[in-house]
């Protein structure tokens, strides 16, 4: 060993240069004892202090040449001597550890620091993962490196080698959150606060564990902050598909109404100053006046929905008899309902309600075309009006297919249509969501209930005149 070949050269050079110099030799041993111990360590330093024990006993102290202390006072020099030494190997092997370890965390420091930069310089959530796991393996020399995105379920590789069966150490990393780390592969759980959103594995790597935590947490708010601005993205961009959806709608009604203006008016003209005309032809003209009148009315209600879809709507309300809206919508729907069987049944001594007229006929029209475009021809409808506490609601009940439990929200929800009918029936999945937006903005609701039997019932509440809602 290099520490013993130092000893015998001190005692070599102390016994031929100064002689049997107990002093010298002593503090020369001790400045030898200190260069092993700052240079090799706390084990070479404690070997070569009882090496230099035996030396000094044997060479500096009397009788000379022999392992025999014969005066009581060399033996206090002798072990004064030995806990000099190993106090001072121990002082400087803990000097230079901390000098290492300093070393270690700014190297440590300079490495996050790195990490942090490449990070920062990623660009898109599609990229993230690979980007990052090739980011770490060349910035900490990993032979391998494999984080896993939770909520994706995939793993991104980086680094010149492939790590074997490492998915499953990734999967219950997430799952226990916890982190594995043996002599050079750490596994471990990517956490934000208290939440596992991913994990991490990287082989061929030694950190410390504030080290490590340091740069899960780096990747945890970075990985957050790619999730956060990839919903942020979408939600901007779904807002500005709605805004353009609901202008092309407003754009293309208003275009429609020129035409069918001018419709109404010549078939108006017709019946009304050419009486003598041929029956077939007055019946060709009535069918295109009615279908005129439907189509204004399909347009008007197409405005309202634009203006609605754009935050736009503005409630006039007035007080309201409902058997006079309600007559006027099913009257409406009278062509359609030639092959049907319509049962209109009202109570007694209904209140007057508080409403816009016109939005509380487009909200009746919406439910009763939904139930007239998913229920059999042949079948019945029924439309009840009953007072209830604080308000009047309408129940339009179809003898349909019904509503599965799990589709009486969502089918509320905007451009939604069950996956059952959507290619069957046709419809844009806005009609019952404008219909409950109406509903709610005069203080009432709208909702779906499944009776006994078949069928499905929409439930219109609108308030009563006396309560004044704000809007």
């Amino acid at each position: 060993m290099l520490s013993l070949a130092l000893i015998a050269g001190i005692s070599g050079i102390c016994y031929r240069v100064f002689g049997v110099n107990a002093t010298t030799a002593g503090f020369v041993y001790l400045v030898g004892i200190l260069a092993i111990a700052s240079v090799w360590g706390l084990t070479e330093a404690l070997v070569a202090s009882v090496a230099a024990m035996l030396c000094f006993t044997f060479f500096f102290l009397p009788p000379i040449g022999r392992f025999v202390i014969a005066d009581p006072a060399n033996w206090v020099a002798l072990l004064a001597f030995l806990a000099t030494a190993l106090v001072a190997s121990h002082l400087s092997d803990r000097a230079r550890k901390e000098a290492q370890d300093a070393k270690d965390r700014q190297r440590e420091g300079d490495l996050l620091y790195s990490l942090s930069r490449a990070i920062l310089l990623i660009e898109g959530p599609g990229s993230f993962g690979l980007q990052t796991a090739k980011s770490l393996a060349e910035i900490f020399e990993c032979r391998s490196v494999a984080l896993r995105d939770a909520e994706t379920g995939e793993i991104f590789n980086g680094g010149r080698e492939t790590m074997a069966e490492i998915e499953l150490k990734l999967i219950d990393a997430t799952r226990r959150g916890e982190n594995y780390q043996d002599s050079d592969l750490v596994v471990a759980a990517i956490r934000l606060g208290k939440r596992p959103i991913g994990s991490l594995a990287m082989l061929g790597i030694s950190l410390s564990g504030e080290a490590l935590q340091a740069l899960l947490n780096l990747v945890a708010i970075a990985l957050e902050r790619v999730r956060t601005q990839d919903t942020a993205n979408r939600a901007e961009a779904a807002r500005q598909s709605e805004e353009f959806k609901s202008t092309l709608l407003d754009a293309i009604t208003h275009e429609f109404k020129t035409p069918l203006t001018s419709i109404k008016a010549a078939s108006t003209s017709i019946l009304t100053d050419m009486p003598d005309l041929p029956s077939q032809v007055r019946e060709l003209t009535s069918v295109i006046d009615e279908e005129a009148n439907r189509l204004n009315l399909l347009v008007t209600d197409a405005v309202r929905m634009a203006q609605m879809d754009a935050s736009k709507m503005h409630l006039e309300r007035q007080p309201v008899a409902v058997i006079e809206f309600v007559d006027r919508v099913l009257e409406a729907f009278g062509p359609r309902l030639d092959e049907r069987k319509l049962n209109l049944s009202l109570a007694e001594n209904l209140p007057l309600i508080s409403a816009d007229p016109d939005l509380a006929s487009m909200a009746l029209r919406q439910v009763i075309d939904n139930s007239l475009k998913y229920a059999s021809p042949a079948t019945g409808l029924q439309v009840a009006v009953t007072a209830e506490a604080g308000g009047v609601t309408i129940r339009v009940r179809d003898q349909g297919p019904g509503i599965p439990e799990h589709d009486r929200e969502r089918i509320f929800d905007r451009f939604y249509r069950r996956p059952s009918v959507k290619n069957r029936v046709p419809g844009s999945g806005l009609g019952l969501y404008i219909a409950r937006e109406i509903m709610r903005a005069h203080g009432g609701d709208l909702w779906v209930e499944n009776p006994v039997g078949s069928g499905s019932e929409f439930c219109l509440l609108l308030p009563k005149q006396e309560e004044k809602l704000e809007v």
